[in-house]
């Protein structure tokens, strides 16, 4: 009896192993669950460019696991990108639509438009269906001039003026709904944008440390890293080590345990406490 031809798996995620899954579930397995993830990320289109913003907290659930993650990601020399979700699917998305982009920009020899960047961001969220949790905030300048655009994880977008994705947008959407203005100089984008990035921080628990900015303009790109510190970790007041003797003894008892040390290796780990 021949063999039955087996098709070729095609791109993206399979799904084949949904109903074993469930059957799992009706015996009881318990699945792990999805971590709570945290960023506020913002962009405001100005006279003669974009501002993209972000905070730099990365969060693993309740825990904060890096303070100073960088959350504004290099496209091309034009444009940027802003990733709130997962940060290793906003990393790598972002890595790769940069390869493609360079790939685009050697064969045609033209600067790459900001739409052909939301267009390959778009199409490859939308073949994982959600999947990817990538939310983005693209910007940049073309021949065209300046674009903004909101890329979510299903694959749909927005082009706006002005823009804020992440756990804090709603605190970051409140100061830029109040004081946007259209054709606004670059100190009053730059000031909009910190405003709407510490708005998230100071008022989202998934937000914080400090504020990035990226200015693109026509001419040059600026990426300011940190643009300002929102939170600096206070000084103690005082000691809080106490004399031996201030707290009573009330009964104490030794006992010799018979140990033999075989090998000692001490590894020390850096820690980032800023």
């Amino acid at each position: 009896m021949a063999a039955p031809c087996v098709e070729p798996a095609k791109g993206g995620f399979s799904f084949e192993n949904c109903g074993r899954n469930d059957r799992f579930k009706e015996m009881g397995l318990k699945f792990p669950t999805a971590y709570k993830t945290g960023t506020t990320i913002a962009g405001v289109i100005f006279k003669d460019g974009v501002v993209l913003g972000a905070d730099t907290r990365a969060t693993e659930d309740t825990v904060v696991a890096d303070k100073n993650c960088a959350k504004i990601h290099y496209m091309a020399d034009n444009i940027y990108c802003c990733g709130a979700g997962t940060a290793a699917d906003t990393e790598m998305t972002t890595q790769m639509i940069s390869a493609d982009l360079e790939l685009h920009r050697l064969n045609t020899g033209r600067v790459p438009r900001v739409c052909t960047a939301n267009r390959l961001l778009k199409q490859m969220l939308f073949r994982y269906q959600g999947y990817i949790g990538a939310a983005l905030v693209l910007g940049g300048v073309d021949v065209t001039g300046p674009s903004l655009y909101s890329i979510w994880p299903h694959g749909s977008t927005d082009k706006l003026p002005f823009v804020t994705m992440g756990s804090g947008s709603l605190a970051a959407m409140a100061m830029f709904e109040d004081r946007f203005k259209p054709n606004m100089s670059r100190e009053e984008a730059m000031k909009l944008v910190r405003d709407g990035i510490a708005a998230g921080i100071f008022n989202d628990l998934g937000s914080g440390s400090n504020v990035d900015l990226c200015v693109i303009t026509k001419d040059k790109v600026e990426y300011i890293r940190p643009h300002e510190i929102a939170n600096q970790k206070g000084v103690k007041q005082g000691s809080y080590i106490y004399k031996k003797g201030t707290t009573a003894v009330l009964s104490s008892q030794v006992k010799k345990i018979d140990i033999e040390v075989v090998a000692t290796e001490v590894k020390p780990q850096p820690m980032d406490t800023q």
